[in-house]
């Protein structure tokens, strides 16, 4: 099992880019890791809609063949650190990869959230994707300690 995180983009604030890749780094501890960032669209001579379309094929590219594809969605699912790690390790028992989707500035396309066998609430707000990205990242992290009962989730 692998995970993969699709993004849109690359963190451009100057804190939160090296703190989502130290929190993907202390993760890859306890679960192998990839980011793929892909490319944002100009949204200059381009409605919202086509922007998250062409952002959304990006992502699903990026998206390894027969992985469970899981689209970082403020309407999806909720989870506690606890119930997200036992979800986590069981995804992991069955050698399944795991590809999370997180969308541009604009958010996910509907094909993005169509082709995803799981949505995943993040916050019942809005996030920046930079935000989003390292949101998820302490989860893996966090995940991994729970899974492992070590004392850094409390």
């Amino acid at each position: 099992m692998k995970i993969i995180v699709a993004v849109v983009g690359r963190a451009r604030h100057p804190s939160l880019g090296p703190a989502a890749k130290d929190y993907e780094e202390r993760a890859a501890h306890y679960w192998p890791i990839e980011v793929r960032e892909v490319r944002e669209e100009s949204s200059k001579s381009l409605s919202p809609e086509q922007v998250r379309d062409r952002e959304g094929e990006r992502l699903l590219d990026a998206a390894p063949e027969r992985a469970h594809i899981v689209a970082c969605d403020p309407g999806g699912k909720e989870m506690t650190s606890a119930v997200f790690s036992a979800w986590l390790q069981r995804e992991r028992e069955r050698g399944v990869d795991v590809c999370f989707l997180i969308g541009g500035a604009h958010g996910l396309s509907d094909g993005a959230r169509k082709a995803a066998r799981t949505r995943l609430s993040l916050a019942p707000w809005t996030l920046p994707h930079e935000l989003a990205r390292l949101v998820l990242a302490e989860q893996f992290y966090r995940a991994g300690t729970i899974v492992r009962r070590e004392p850094y989730h409390k």
